[in-house]
């Protein structure tokens, strides 16, 4: 047992009331038992996902600590998506300790009470609350204010993109199927010229009918200048020779709605990105990591969206625990 270990175990004196929760979607199950094991939770204790449930919980939390004198509470969770999020801030907001014990712990733990692993509202917040008293928790760390802000618009930046993705692979299949040729034309099936001329002219027997001249009058309206005729001879040629399955209404209709969602999805990307880029400018310490030779603004923000303020660690070495890393030196000679 590690000395980490040892000092969570110390935590939990005869003096504190261990809460175990089982988290749920719209109702929460609490037992809750002294350091040594012992239940002084009746039965399991069901409290809803609101903010009367969270009133009766902590409630009954403290009523069980003087009822059997105690003085501290250790309220332990099983951090399960996002549904423990607003019992988190209501706990911190109310001076209670909130402690996370692991997933796999927990799995690993179940079948030592009855020899299975079956997952039920009364069994689990007791092995939940047994792990803390074993000194297999954590303490969680919780952003608050421009970190938590970061944090928000970071994974929304991660669902965009994610996104853009399944949206771009929907737009190649369709030109796999429709129009094979765009490809030698246009590298990607995302490039800003070639998108211009399908919002006017969607398959290839569009593309002939729009003909050389009314592409290039397309580029001309929208000021570009870096296309040319040949360009644009290249793409009738294309057309041309197509081997793409013959497209109807419906068929047009999927890649004006693909290309729409495109131009959304982009759009609020580049948002986005802005307001990530607002809340560096305003994090100490993010610019001189943006100095670091290859961070830069996307790097950056993961990094400080996930570790959050780095002032509120003493050694390197945290912050390398805290990723799962050992990192070591791999050198020779001098």
């Amino acid at each position: 047992m590690n000395d980490t270990q040892n000092k969570k175990i110390a935590q939990v004196t005869d003096k504190t009331l261990v809460v175990g929760v089982d988290i749920g979607s719209d109702k929460h199950y609490a037992r809750a038992i002294l350091a040594r094991g012992f239940e002084v939770s009746k039965k399991p204790f069901e409290f809803a996902n609101t903010r009367d449930g969270f009133d009766r919980f902590v409630n009954w939390s403290f009523h069980l600590a003087v009822e059997n004198h105690l003085t501290k509470i250790f309220v332990a969770l099983e951090p399960t998506g996002h549904y423990w999020f607003n019992l988190a801030d209501y706990l911190r907001d109310h001076d209670v300790k909130l402690v996370l014990v692991a997933p796999q712990h927990v799995k690993h733990s179940k079948e030592m009470d009855d020899n299975t692993q079956t997952k039920n509202d009364r069994k689990d917040p007791l092995v939940i609350a047994k792990l803390v008293t074993e000194g297999r928790y954590m303490f969680p760390y919780i952003p608050e204010d421009i970190y938590a802000e970061l944090r928000v618009a970071f994974n929304r930046r991660c669902d965009l993109v994610e996104a853009l993705s399944r949206n771009e692979n929907r737009m190649i299949r369709w030109f796999d199927i429709y129009f094979p040729e765009y490809k030698e034309v246009y590298g990607k099936a995302n490039a800003i010229l070639g998108l211009m001329i399908l919002m006017r002219a969607l398959l290839p027997s569009d593309i002939l009918t729009l003909g050389v001249e009314g592409i290039c009058q397309t580029w001309r309206e929208a000021k570009i200048r870096a296309a040319g005729i040949n360009r644009a001879k290249k793409l009738v040629a294309a057309a041309e020779r197509s081997i793409g399955r013959k497209g109807c209404e419906a068929v047009r209709q999927e890649l004006w709605q693909l290309m729409e969602e495109h131009d959304l999805l982009s759009r609020q990307l580049s948002n986005m990105m802005q307001i990530i880029t607002e809340l560096l400018a305003r994090i100490p310490g993010a610019e001189r990591l943006l100095n670091v030779p290859g961070a830069g603004v996307i790097t950056v923000a993961g990094f400080l969206s996930e570790v959050g303020d780095i002032s509120r660690f003493t050694d390197p070495k945290q912050i390398q625990k805290l990723a799962g890393l050992a990192i070591v030196e791999n050198s020779s000679g001098k």
